[in-house]
């Protein structure tokens, strides 16, 4: 007869199932506002007002001849 035989010890084969659950990380996203002021020129006017006081010789009156107005629309305004 046969003599006992030593088995043949094979390695190990692996069939692996991966299996997957969720865990939920975090990811921050940080929004900076900014509120921005700028500053235009904007021109503005003013207007400064005077007054003066002008006196105006008429210059020489005269009494006029018959049938003739005294002035006859010449004068002697400096101004209009």
């Amino acid at each position: 007869m046969y003599s006992c035989v030593r088995p043949i010890c094979c390695p190990p084969q692996y069939c692996v199932r991966d299996y997957y659950a969720q865990r939920f990380v975090p990811v921050i996203h940080p929004i900076v506002n900014i509120n921005r002021q700028n500053i235009i020129d904007v021109p503005q006017h003013y207007y400064q007002q005077t007054s003066r006081n002008v006196v105006v010789n008429q210059g020489f009156q005269g009494q006029g001849y018959p049938g003739y107005s005294a002035n006859p629309g010449y004068t002697n305004r400096l101004f209009y």
